[in-house]
């Protein structure tokens, strides 16, 4: 007694679009949290060097973003993506913030010295370890997204036909 599916077929999981978005949004919110708790810990600023201003470390959280959303859309674009991306997502966004950080310093100081204490700062201050667990914690929330096979609720009675 059981009919084909009147809602259509079994659930794709959630679009690459929308598990893109949302991850990247996730990453972005878990970053400035986890910079935030970092500078509150510490009792110090993420980049404290005086008169750098703040374009460097927004030019760093951008170029984060991007890459961080490139390198996701890479793995999201497959029908089954791979957690195994995670890791390295997690590092090119690290890094990415790093150098991005890195080359706003060197342009607004004229001072490759001081560009590079600004980043070896973001590394050992745990800056760069934070911006990699917010990417990774984001990239595996948005493959799982994609992975997921979740339908819509039924109530009971709706499921009397699979019995």
């Amino acid at each position: 007694m059981s009919s084909s599916n009147p809602r259509g077929p079994e659930s794709a999981g959630v679009s690459a679009v929308l598990a893109l978005v949302l991850a990247a949004v996730g990453f972005f919110a878990l970053a400035v949290f986890g910079l935030g708790a970092v500078s509150i810990a510490t009792d110090t600023d993420i980049i404290s060097v005086p008169g750098l201003g703040p374009v460097p470390g927004v030019v760093g959280m951008i170029a984060a973003v991007l890459v961080f959303a490139l390198s996701l859309w890479g793995a999201l674009r497959r029908p089954r993506p791979s957690f195994l991306a995670v890791p390295g997502i997690a590092i090119a966004t690290a890094l990415a913030h790093l150098v991005a950080v890195w080359m706003g310093a060197a342009m607004a100081r004229g001072d490759l010295i001081v560009a590079t204490a600004v980043a070896g700062a973001l590394v050992t201050g745990g800056a760069s370890a934070v911006l990699g667990l917010a990417a990774a914690i984001a990239a595996w929330g948005g493959i799982a997204l994609r992975r997921t096979r979740a339908q819509h609720p039924q109530w009971p009675w709706e499921r009397e036909d699979e019995e």
